[in-house]
Order: structure tokens, then C-alpha cells, then sequence
């Protein structure tokens, strides 16, 4: 078997699980079992669990960093010199993911579950190598929201950023299953460029929504007699 398949079959595999069962809970033999190879195949591709789950998020990122600088160079290009909108720059990071090469109709929904795993288990390790290798994109991106939104405080801005997130990746995650409650639903078929077209502006919103965080109302006291 080619060396390129080899490392392609364990990645489909470790991908598939990682987003199934989570980091720690899938094994090695797991993945190695699945790909159809043995464990030393997977030792001399990529000498450890941590390296393999670092070059499962690569291969999907190292293509969308660049794609992504491209969009953001345009954008800017167009704006000579003006920031641009909150709208514009949440298209250009949505356009840019969405209009990347698949390898199979469930890859975007798969990796949105993987980088929401990234957040949720203890994956030190991961958080610290996406920090290394995509920070000057992801930097860029923020920087972009930060000129977007100058009414913001800097803890509103963080607390808003998570929340865009969130939904971000739990919509794209879902999108096969949302797809398919819309259909037996409404009858209504849809794409992920089509989910993206309405997340756009809903997150955008979100992001400039007025500030009016409510304060629980204390409980009244019950006297007993």
C-alpha cells in the first residue's frame, strides 16, 4: 500500500472516531482496527496518539488558514482601507469553510464536532498546537471582530466570541440532522451553503445586540408564622 494512502486511511479512520467517541475514549487498536493497518503503521506515520489527533485537525486547517488569509486579503482590498463590517468578515471566515475541498459530504459537520471536542475534554496539548500553527489566521480574525465592534468592552466582546462559537458549532455539527428534521418536517430541502446564509446574519446580531444583561430579581422572603 502507498505511504500517502497508508497515512490518508489511518487520518479517515482517527477523524471518524475522534468525532464519535471523543479523544480519550478512542484507543489506538480503535483506529488502527478500522483503518485496517497495524499498530506500527501508525507509529512510524506519526509516533504518538497526540501527534495523529495534531494531524487530524492539520489537514483541514492547514488548507482553510490559507484559503481564509485569501478572503481576508480581498475583503481588505476592497475596503481600501476601511474596516470592514461585522457581516463581511463573518462571511469571509464562513464562505471560506464552506467552499473548501471535501473529502466526503459529512467533512465540515465532522470537523465543527472536533473542534468543539478541542474545548470541551482536557486536550492541553491540541489547544496549544492550534495556537502555535493557526494563530496569525485566527489572530487576524479577531482583530477583524475587534475593529467591527468597538462599542464592545473587551469581556462583552469575549463572552459574545464564545457564544458565536457555540452556535456556530453545534449548527455545522448538526447540519446532517437538521437537514433531515427540515425535511420531514416542513419538506423543505437545504445545504450547508444555504445554513451558513442564515447563521451569517444571526450571529452577527448576536454580536452587536445591545447590552442589557438582566439581573435575577432576589427572592422574596417567606415569612412562616
Amino acid at each position: 500500500m502507498p505511504q500517502s494512502e497508508t497515512v490518508d486511511k489511518i487520518l479517515d479512520a482517527a477523524e471518524e472516531l475522534f468525532a464519535e467517541r471523543g479523544f480519550s475514549e478512542t484507543s489506538l487498536r480503535m483506529i488502527t482496527s478500522k483503518a485496517n493497518v497495524n499498530l506500527a503503521a501508525v507509529n512510524y506515520h506519526f509516533g504518538s496518539k497526540n501527534a495523529l489527533i495534531h494531524a487530524v485537525f492539520a489537514r483541514f486547517l492547514t488548507p482553510f488558514s490559507a484559503t481564509l488569509e485569501k478572503a481576508f486579503d480581498a475583503l481588505e482590498a476592497r475596503c481600501e482601507g476601511n474596516p470592514p463590517t461585522l457581516n463581511q468578515t463573518l462571511w469571509a471566515l464562513t464562505e471560506s469553510a464552506v467552499r473548501m475541498p471535501q473529502r466526503n459530504e459529512k467533512g465540515i459537520s465532522i470537523f465543527m464536532r472536533l473542534l468543539g471536542l478541542a474545548y470541551t475534554q482536557s486536550q492541553g496539548h491540541l489547544r496549544k498546537f492550534l495556537e502555535q500553527e493557526y494563530s496569525e489566521p485566527f489572530g487576524r480574525f479577531m482583530r477583524l471582530l475587534k475593529e467591527a465592534t468597538p462599542q464592545l468592552s473587551a469581556v462583552d466582546r469575549y463572552w459574545r466570541i464564545q457564544f458565536m462559537l457555540g452556535a456556530t458549532a453545534f449548527t455545522m455539527s448538526s447540519s446532517d440532522a437538521l437537514r433531515d428534521i427540515l425535511q420531514n418536517k416542513l419538506g423543505v430541502e437545504t445545504t450547508v451553503q444555504e445554513i451558513a446564509s442564515r447563521l451569517v446574519p444571526f450571529l452577527a446580531a448576536g454580536m452587536q445586540a445591545e447590552d442589557a444583561m438582566l439581573v435575577p430579581p432576589q427572592s422574596e422572603k417567606v415569612s412562616v408564622a
